[in-house]
């Protein structure tokens, strides 16, 4: 993506090209791309479209398009793309919203996120795209190696730039580049002040606004810790960076190699790690495992990452500091008495508040009954097993217990009666 940015105008106009090789099995006709940033009104604006460098026909309908190939595309055989368009970035109002506006631009900082068209997975005959709902995540990612060029309309009053991806100077503009990434992402603000630290040969970033100094600092250190106890416990952390940035709005989220973490963590920060600063910074950092490397159907079945990213939490304290694991599982988790089957969708949880006591709480209670029953050796070794089976695709329940009954030499089919509606 070759990407200009004028900052002070919220505009943004790409040159775009995917290069799509097709690893479905079958010939395709057509193709499905996810344009998020068209949910937005008078946001994208599509300006040319083509495909080997023929222009195409195509249907683009909320952020659903639909584009017909000028010749099929074979087994094995690879297109290319190249797609020209321009935003015009929403204002992130909280106020007016359901939930957190996390895409566009507030009085402090600008966010890309979800804001370019990328070719949706394909599984058992569909095109995997969700409708989005008022909680939750709804878009599924495959993987992709990333090249974003970018350089600012005026480059004399530049911001300072987080990204997903690691960052080189080249001339006038900028590269970031990302492998084996599911979701680019971009904030940009004049007032970010940046702290740093390594963790082997991995460089962990925390942007924050000065006055938050040491909460943006906290926040780094416990994603670096984070990437030390998962790596040992999980699989090798798959970027050479992690950037942490604090959020101009009251929500943490993850993208690839990059989380936001909600500013009012921050704001409550009390210098302790007994605070929910630390704990969702490892939860977005878990999300590097559970969503970035092994992703799942976030809308049909969200509890494959966020469970375990939630019960990940419990797995960082119980290694860093377990004189906190007690309080983790109340102030976490039991604080709120959750129940519920956690194998929901999340258009079936009534709000924001029931979904995450269902899948993110609840789920961490089945995980950690599954681990009692079957031990922490064979527990360890299936998340070892489900990370290095699972990276870089997209799984599904069957996938999860399939390979935990290659570890487990006991019946644990109470436990799955008890926590799921549909297995």
């Amino acid at each position: 993506m070759d990407v200009i940015v004028d900052y002070d105008r919220h505009q943004v106009t790409v040159d775009e090209t995917v290069r799509y090789p097709n690893h479905t099995g079958q010939v395709l006709n057509e193709l499905t791309l996810a344009i998020a940033a068209n949910l937005w009104p008078n946001c994208f604006s599509l300006l040319t479209i083509s495909v080997n460098d023929i222009p195409v026909k195509y249907n683009l309908s909320g952020h659903r398009l639909d584009l017909l190939l000028p010749a099929s595309l074979e087994a094995g055989a690879e297109t290319r793309l190249r797609i020209r368009y321009s935003l015009s970035l929403p204002y992130m109002d909280q106020v007016n919203s359901l939930r957190a506006r996390i895409f566009g631009y507030s009085d402090l900082q600008m966010n890309l996120v979800n804001w370019y068209p990328y070719v949706v997975p394909y599984r058992n005959g569909e095109w995997m795209i969700r409708e989005p709902w008022s909680h939750g995540e709804f878009l599924v990612y495959p993987t992709a190696d990333f090249e974003v060029n970018l350089v600012f309309s005026d480059p004399a009053s530049a911001p300072v730039i987080a990204s997903s991806g690691y960052a080189e100077s080249i001339g006038d503009f900028t590269r970031y580049t990302l492998t084996d990434g599911r979701a680019f992402a971009i904030s940009a603000s004049r007032d970010f002040q940046v702290s740093n630290m390594k963790v082997g040969d991995i460089d962990v970033y925390s942007y924050y606004l000065p006055i938050y100094m040491n909460a943006g600092q906290a926040a780094m250190y416990a994603s670096a810790q984070a990437v030390q106890v998962f790596s040992q416990k999980f699989g090798a952390y798959p970027h050479k960076t992690l950037t942490v940035v604090m959020a101009d709005f009251s929500d943490s989220m993850e993208f690839s190699g990059f989380y936001f973490h909600s500013r009012k963590f921050y704001d409550l920060y009390d210098g302790t790690p007994a605070s929910y600063l630390t704990l969702v910074a490892v939860h977005e950092t878990a999300h590097q495992w559970w969503f970035e490397q092994v992703a799942s159907d976030q809308a049909l079945e969200p509890w494959l990452d966020e469970s375990l990213a939630t019960y990940s939490e419990s797995v960082y304290y119980e290694t860093v500091r377990p004189d906190l694991l007690s309080w983790w599982w109340f102030a976490r988790i039991d604080f709120f008495k959750p129940a519920g089957r956690i194998d929901i969708p999340v258009y079936n949880a009534k709000n924001d508040e029931s979904y995450k006591h269902i899948v993110y709480f609840n789920g961490a209670h089945f995980l950690q009954n599954l681990r009692e029953r079957v031990g922490d050796a064979a527990f360890f070794a299936f998340l070892q097993d489900y990370y290095s089976q699972g990276r870089g695709k997209i799984v599904a329940d069957d996938d999860f217990f399939a390979i935990l009954d290659e570890h487990a030499d006991v019946d644990y089919s109470d436990i799955v009666k008890a926590y799921f509606a549909n297995r």
